[in-house]
């Protein structure tokens, strides 16, 4: 009787996963193939499919099945793919009763509305159109973070979309261990002479740029024949399920490294959702353990190997026959500096390594006020404008660059940009813990051969998928839990070293 209620179970949670791959798929077309004229059904058609998926996953008979099945889940083993599948469930579902369907309709609606704005206040640098979309998708997520509860904050319930259990209280510390690091590092680094990268800021033919990331993204491990690469106004990767990961980039005629690590970051999401154990298709399990470990996997091969030395040793050649008259007479030094280069910038997804997290703590704080109701939308560009004086010393030319540039936010995901530090400081503890397993990856690396990377990630970390919290897979790779001095010892060392 057991067993067959575990597989009713695993019936109805295919089911709803199947709706939520549909909308993925929705969601990518979107921002993909979508004519502009489709946007007002097409939040209909999201709104549709959520609703759908949140009433069939809420439903009474769920919590049935999980109170019924709570004997067997005492008795299976804690690692076993069925003992994570329904403490994860159970999870998911207590905290998904507490959404009233009518609110995650009018989210998923709001938001793809608020996408669409976005998109054409940006290419206008309109913020008053985008300001309404706005004001109502943080009016819908406070209501929301209302609906979850909360403790101390907030913000800690919509932070637990994205990073499970993580709290601001937690956080804080963190970040400002890295801020105390990064502040003298960039006072340091300003004191040298600026690096020469002009060679960078010249036409480089889109086809060419886009034909060289695919054949990197290829050489990580990327599985064309389970995945795609697309364009897009901001690029993103998604995931229908372990057979069809999908990668987008966005490309510059006018600078070279902007769809090359573009790609890169998105490759490394990619590769984790391709890396999922098959046996998790279709369950709640079959996603990463958290965005703080997903950013783990696109920071470190997007910046801890793509813009290393052995790896361009590597590249560079190629990079430079595909481009020679733009790079051919460059040395690799000069290249391998100039993609490094440290100075305050106003585009986060092109910031260097050393004054990103600046970038995120920024707009950490810029959530935290608004959600709290101490700062309102109509005042955020001026509050933007407000932070990048005082943490880069420079100030945005247009809301375009500066609260416009990302897609976040019209997107509803709000809590998200924490992640993306505490990726940073992720990607460091599992790459130092990759090289004392296997000495011999940067030698690799320095070759184009990246089968040990990804095979050490694919063992530690990607098969596991939702099977471990951050937390206890933290502790499984590392021994502990999130350290900041691995990577502040990365950003400290590496960057001493290019600007002797």
């Amino acid at each position: 009787m057991t067993n067959d209620k575990l597989a009713t179970l695993k019936t109805r949670l295919a089911e709803i996963a199947d709706l939520h791959a549909t909308g993925a798929l929705l969601g990518w077309d979107q921002e993909t193939y979508m004519p502009d004229g489709g946007a007002a059904e097409r939040a209909e058609q999201l709104a549709t499919v959520e609703k759908i998926a949140h009433e069939k996953f809420t439903a009474d008979e769920i919590g049935v099945l999980l109170d019924d099945l709570r004997s067997l889940a005492d008795q299976l083993d804690y690692e076993s793919d069925d003992a994570a599948l329904l403490r994860v469930t159970r999870r998911d579902y207590e905290k998904s009763r507490k959404l009233p369907t009518e609110l995650v309709v009018e989210l998923s609606r709001a938001t793809s509305h608020g996408v669409e704005a976005w998109k054409k206040a940006r290419a206008t640098n309109d913020f008053a159109h985008f300001r309404p979309f706005l004001e109502k998708i943080v009016e819908l997520t406070i209501q929301k973070g209302e609906a979850l509860g909360y403790e101390e904050n907030i913000y800690d319930a919509l932070l637990d979309d994205f990073e499970p259990d993580m709290r601001v209280s937690q956080i804080n510390p963190i970040f400002q261990q890295v801020k105390d690091a990064t502040v003298p590092l960039v006072e340091k680094v300003a004191a040298q002479p600026p690096i020469d990268d002009s060679f960078l800021h010249q036409y480089f033919d889109p086809q060419k740029q886009w034909e060289f990331g695919l054949a990197v993204v290829k050489d990580y491990g990327y599985d064309f024949t389970r995945g795609r690469q697309d364009k897009s106004a901001h690029p993103f990767t998604t995931s229908f399920g372990v057979g069809d990961v999908r990668i987008t980039t966005r490309i510059l005629d006018d600078y070279l490294p902007s769809a090359l690590f573009s790609s890169l970051h998105e490759a490394g999401h990619g590769l984790y959702e391709q890396g999922i154990a098959p046996s998790l298709a279709r369950t709640p399990l079959r996603d990463g353990t958290s965005l703080g470990v997903h950013e783990s996997q696109s920071r470190m091969w997007e910046n801890v190997v793509g813009r290393s030395l052995g790896f361009w040793q590597h590249y560079y050649p190629q990079l430079q026959k595909t481009f020679p008259e733009q790079l051919g007479n460059v040395p690799l030094t000069d290249f391998y500096r100039a993609i490094n280069k440290v100075t305050p910038s106003l585009i986060r997804v092109e910031a260097d390594e050393v004054t990103y997290n600046l970038h995120i703590f920024i707009r950490f704080e810029l959530e935290q006020d608004l959600l709290a109701g101490r700062l309102k939308v109509a005042d955020l560009p001026d509050a933007w404008n407000e932070k990048y004086r005082a943490y880069l010393g420079i100030t945005p030319d247009s809301d375009a660059n500066g609260v416009m540039q990302d897609i976040h936010w019209s997107s509803g995901l709000i809590g998200y940009f924490p992640t993306y530090s505490l990726g940073n400081i992720l990607s460091m503890q599992f790459f130092n813990k990759m090289i004392a397993d296997n000495p011999a990856i940067p030698a690799e690396i320095a070759e184009g051969k990246f089968d040990t990377v990804l095979g050490w990630l694919r063992e530690n970390i990607h098969r596991h998928g939702r099977k471990f919290t951050p937390t206890e897979l933290i502790a499984r790779v590392t021994g502990g839990g999130i350290d900041a001095q691995p990577y502040i010892n990365y950003i400290t060392e590496k960057y001493s070293a290019i600007y002797g």
